[in-house]
């Protein structure tokens, strides 16, 4: 994040302590170590947040395009379901028993 060389630290912990004095300098050093803990959990909220909307919005788009082919598909095959006619029912053939008829006597 802050491109922060040993050199540097060494300088602003030399100041520190000549400005706030050796008993102040722990107290300090443990409310600065604090703060910049909680900084960086409120940055990673943050980002973490931030990448769940991306994915959120990456399929919610994801879906809009899902639907639009399904619509196009259904578009599509309408035409081919109305040309297509369906062949009547066979009829049943049902077996037909002669009578052998007698002449009365």
């Amino acid at each position: 994040m802050f491109d922060v060389g040993f050199s540097e630290i060494v300088l602003i912990a030399v100041v520190a302590l000549v400005v706030v004095g050796p008993e102040r300098l722990p107290k300090l050093a443990r409310t600065l170590g604090a703060l910049v803990g909680r900084m960086r959990g409120y940055v990673a909220t943050v980002k973490s947040e931030v990448e769940r909307e991306m994915q959120f919005e990456d399929l919610k788009k994801l879906q809009q395009h899902i639907h639009s082919q399904q619509v196009q598909t259904e578009q599509l095959s309408e035409p081919v379901k109305k040309s297509v006619r369906r062949k009547p029912a066979a009829k049943s053939q049902t077996k037909r028993t002669v009578k052998k008829v007698t002449p009365h006597e």
